[in-house]
Protein backbone atom coordinates (compact mmCIF):
# COMPACT_ATOMS: atom_id res chain seq x y z
CA UNK A 1 0.00 0.00 0.00
CA UNK A 2 2.89 2.43 0.70
CA UNK A 3 4.71 2.26 -2.44
CA UNK A 4 1.55 3.61 -4.33
CA UNK A 5 0.72 6.98 -2.09
CA UNK A 6 0.02 9.22 -4.65
CA UNK A 7 -2.06 11.32 -2.88
CA UNK A 8 -4.18 13.89 -4.77
CA UNK A 9 -2.26 17.64 -4.91
CA UNK A 10 -6.03 19.83 -4.56
CA UNK A 11 -5.84 22.79 -2.95
CA UNK A 12 -6.96 22.82 0.83
CA UNK A 13 -10.97 23.27 0.56
CA UNK A 14 -11.26 24.98 3.93
CA UNK A 15 -15.09 25.15 4.82
CA UNK A 16 -14.78 27.48 8.29
CA UNK A 17 -11.92 28.96 10.18
CA UNK A 18 -11.95 30.96 13.39
CA UNK A 19 -10.03 31.72 16.13
CA UNK A 20 -10.54 28.06 17.52
CA UNK A 21 -11.35 25.99 14.60
CA UNK A 22 -10.80 25.23 11.33
CA UNK A 23 -12.43 22.93 9.38
CA UNK A 24 -11.57 21.04 6.09
CA UNK A 25 -12.76 19.25 3.34
CA UNK A 26 -10.60 16.20 3.37
CA UNK A 27 -10.01 14.53 -0.23
CA UNK A 28 -9.92 10.91 -0.49
CA UNK A 29 -6.63 9.74 -0.80
CA UNK A 30 -4.95 11.66 0.84
CA UNK A 31 -3.73 10.45 4.78
CA UNK A 32 -4.62 12.34 7.54
CA UNK A 33 -1.58 11.95 9.81
CA UNK A 34 2.52 11.54 8.62
CA UNK A 35 2.57 7.79 7.97
CA UNK A 36 6.09 5.43 8.64
CA UNK A 37 8.75 7.05 6.14
CA UNK A 38 9.34 9.79 4.35
CA UNK A 39 6.91 8.67 1.11
CA UNK A 40 4.31 9.18 3.58
CA UNK A 41 4.88 12.17 5.32
CA UNK A 42 2.41 14.60 2.90
CA UNK A 43 -0.60 14.19 4.62
CA UNK A 44 -3.64 17.28 5.55
CA UNK A 45 -2.24 17.99 8.76
CA UNK A 46 1.23 19.02 7.62
CA UNK A 47 -1.11 21.10 4.33
CA UNK A 48 -3.21 22.34 7.46
CA UNK A 49 0.03 24.06 9.13
CA UNK A 50 1.56 25.08 5.66
CA UNK A 51 -1.14 27.92 6.05
CA UNK A 52 -2.14 27.75 9.81
CA UNK A 53 1.24 26.93 11.49
CA UNK A 54 -0.78 26.70 14.99
CA UNK A 55 -3.18 23.94 13.67
CA UNK A 56 -3.68 20.99 15.70
CA UNK A 57 -4.86 17.08 15.32
CA UNK A 58 -8.14 16.10 17.08
CA UNK A 59 -9.47 13.16 14.57
CA UNK A 60 -8.51 11.49 11.89
CA UNK A 61 -10.54 10.26 8.66
CA UNK A 62 -8.97 6.83 6.63
CA UNK A 63 -6.59 7.69 3.91
CA UNK A 64 -9.78 6.53 1.46
CA UNK A 65 -12.17 8.29 2.97
CA UNK A 66 -13.28 11.97 1.97
CA UNK A 67 -14.95 14.50 3.66
CA UNK A 68 -15.29 16.58 6.83
CA UNK A 69 -12.37 17.27 9.50
CA UNK A 70 -11.97 19.63 12.34
CA UNK A 71 -8.39 20.93 13.37
CA UNK A 72 -7.66 23.17 16.81
CA UNK A 73 -6.30 26.24 16.35
CA UNK A 74 -5.39 26.61 20.06
CA UNK A 75 -4.58 24.10 22.75
CA UNK A 76 -7.98 25.18 24.55
CA UNK A 77 -9.81 24.24 21.52
CA UNK A 78 -8.06 20.73 21.20
CA UNK A 79 -8.42 19.87 24.47
CA UNK A 80 -12.40 20.88 24.27
CA UNK A 81 -13.09 19.06 21.11
CA UNK A 82 -10.98 15.71 22.18
CA UNK A 83 -13.01 15.65 24.84
CA UNK A 84 -16.53 16.29 23.02
CA UNK A 85 -15.13 12.81 20.73
CA UNK A 86 -14.09 10.78 23.87
CA UNK A 87 -17.41 11.14 25.60
CA UNK A 88 -18.89 10.37 21.95
CA UNK A 89 -20.69 14.37 22.13
CA UNK A 90 -19.86 15.08 18.55
CA UNK A 91 -22.52 13.70 15.73
CA UNK A 92 -20.85 11.77 12.40
CA UNK A 93 -22.71 11.58 9.50
CA UNK A 94 -21.31 10.02 6.02
CA UNK A 95 -22.59 9.22 2.91
CA UNK A 96 -21.88 5.39 1.68
CA UNK A 97 -22.66 3.65 -1.12
CA UNK A 98 -22.55 -0.27 -0.62
CA UNK A 99 -22.97 -3.16 -2.94
CA UNK A 100 -26.54 -5.00 -2.89
CA UNK A 101 -29.92 -4.00 -1.85
CA UNK A 102 -29.45 -3.09 1.71
CA UNK A 103 -32.70 -4.07 3.68
CA UNK A 104 -34.80 -2.78 5.68
CA UNK A 105 -34.29 0.89 5.47
CA UNK A 106 -33.14 2.19 8.81
CA UNK A 107 -31.15 -0.32 11.34
CA UNK A 108 -28.61 -0.35 13.42
CA UNK A 109 -24.90 -2.72 13.51
CA UNK A 110 -23.56 -3.60 17.20
CA UNK A 111 -20.72 -5.73 16.44
CA UNK A 112 -17.96 -5.55 18.58
CA UNK A 113 -14.44 -4.98 16.48
CA UNK A 114 -10.65 -5.63 16.68
CA UNK A 115 -7.75 -5.91 14.50
CA UNK A 116 -6.95 -8.66 12.73
CA UNK A 117 -3.35 -9.30 13.84
CA UNK A 118 -2.51 -11.38 11.01
CA UNK A 119 -3.89 -8.86 8.62
CA UNK A 120 -3.15 -5.36 9.74
CA UNK A 121 -4.54 -3.26 9.66
CA UNK A 122 -7.67 -4.97 8.49
CA UNK A 123 -9.89 -5.24 11.46
CA UNK A 124 -12.63 -7.97 12.26
CA UNK A 125 -16.13 -8.43 14.37
CA UNK A 126 -15.03 -10.66 17.53
CA UNK A 127 -17.47 -11.46 20.15
CA UNK A 128 -15.07 -12.41 23.05
CA UNK A 129 -12.47 -9.46 22.21
CA UNK A 130 -13.47 -7.06 20.64
CA UNK A 131 -14.23 -3.21 21.62
CA UNK A 132 -18.44 -2.20 21.36
CA UNK A 133 -19.04 -0.45 18.50
CA UNK A 134 -22.27 0.67 16.82
CA UNK A 135 -23.53 2.16 13.48
CA UNK A 136 -27.02 2.97 12.48
CA UNK A 137 -27.59 3.00 9.23
CA UNK A 138 -30.50 4.74 6.78
CA UNK A 139 -31.08 4.07 3.08
CA UNK A 140 -31.19 6.98 0.57
CA UNK A 141 -32.31 5.09 -2.26
CA UNK A 142 -31.36 2.14 -4.16
CA UNK A 143 -29.52 2.17 -7.08
CA UNK A 144 -28.65 -0.25 -9.98
CA UNK A 145 -27.10 -3.34 -7.79
CA UNK A 146 -26.56 -0.70 -5.20
CA UNK A 147 -27.64 1.43 -2.17
CA UNK A 148 -26.43 4.47 -0.89
CA UNK A 149 -27.08 4.53 2.72
CA UNK A 150 -26.14 7.83 5.70
CA UNK A 151 -24.54 6.26 8.30
CA UNK A 152 -24.02 7.59 11.55
CA UNK A 153 -21.56 5.74 13.85
CA UNK A 154 -22.25 5.79 17.58
CA UNK A 155 -18.45 4.74 18.34
CA UNK A 156 -15.48 5.59 17.06
CA UNK A 157 -13.55 2.06 15.77
CA UNK A 158 -11.12 2.17 13.36
CA UNK A 159 -12.20 0.94 9.86
CA UNK A 160 -15.56 0.73 11.73
CA UNK A 161 -18.51 2.07 9.18
CA UNK A 162 -16.26 -0.47 6.07
CA UNK A 163 -16.08 -3.87 8.58
CA UNK A 164 -20.35 -3.27 9.66
CA UNK A 165 -21.55 -2.95 6.43
CA UNK A 166 -19.20 -5.53 5.32
CA UNK A 167 -20.62 -7.96 8.12
CA UNK A 168 -24.32 -6.72 6.77
CA UNK A 169 -23.07 -8.44 3.58
CA UNK A 170 -23.31 -5.30 1.67
CA UNK A 171 -19.35 -4.11 1.51
CA UNK A 172 -18.97 0.00 0.13
CA UNK A 173 -17.95 0.03 -3.31
CA UNK A 174 -14.04 0.35 -3.80
CA UNK A 175 -13.01 0.10 -0.58
CA UNK A 176 -9.24 -1.27 -1.16
CA UNK A 177 -9.33 -3.19 1.98
CA UNK A 178 -12.80 -5.26 2.28
CA UNK A 179 -14.16 -5.03 -1.42
CA UNK A 180 -13.60 -7.75 -3.74
CA UNK A 181 -13.73 -8.33 -7.79
CA UNK A 182 -16.31 -5.64 -9.50
CA UNK A 183 -17.08 -4.17 -6.12
CA UNK A 184 -13.28 -3.17 -6.02
CA UNK A 185 -11.51 -2.35 -9.57
CA UNK A 186 -15.18 -0.58 -10.52
CA UNK A 187 -14.30 2.58 -8.88
CA UNK A 188 -12.06 5.20 -8.99
CA UNK A 189 -12.13 5.64 -5.39
CA UNK A 190 -13.55 4.36 -1.93
CA UNK A 191 -17.39 5.28 -1.75
CA UNK A 192 -17.41 6.75 1.83
CA UNK A 193 -17.75 10.45 2.68
CA UNK A 194 -18.15 11.78 5.84
CA UNK A 195 -20.58 14.20 4.64
CA UNK A 196 -21.94 16.19 8.59
CA UNK A 197 -20.19 16.91 11.78
CA UNK A 198 -21.92 18.82 14.82
CA UNK A 199 -19.48 19.76 17.37
CA UNK A 200 -19.89 22.89 20.47
CA UNK A 201 -17.81 25.20 19.59
CA UNK A 202 -15.05 25.77 22.38
CA UNK A 203 -15.90 29.10 23.23
CA UNK A 204 -19.27 29.27 24.75
CA UNK A 205 -20.55 25.48 24.02
CA UNK A 206 -23.26 26.14 20.92
CA UNK A 207 -23.35 23.45 18.84
CA UNK A 208 -22.22 24.06 14.73
CA UNK A 209 -22.61 21.85 12.02
CA UNK A 210 -20.55 21.79 9.30
CA UNK A 211 -21.01 19.99 6.08
CA UNK A 212 -19.38 19.13 3.01
CA UNK A 213 -21.64 17.38 0.19
CA UNK A 214 -20.43 14.10 -1.64
CA UNK A 215 -18.26 14.23 -4.18
CA UNK A 216 -19.83 11.04 -5.87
Amino acid sequence: MSSEYTPPQDPLDILHDDHQLLIVNKPAGLLSVPGKGEHLADCLLTRVQAVFPQGLLVHRLDRDTSGVMVFALTRHAQRHLGLQFEKRMTQKTYVARVQGCLEPKTGTVDLPLIVDWENRPLQMVCHERGKAAQTDWRVARYGEGETRVKLTPKTGRSHQLRVHMLALGHPILGDPFYAKGADLTDYPRMMLHSEELRVKHPDGGATHKFRAKAPF
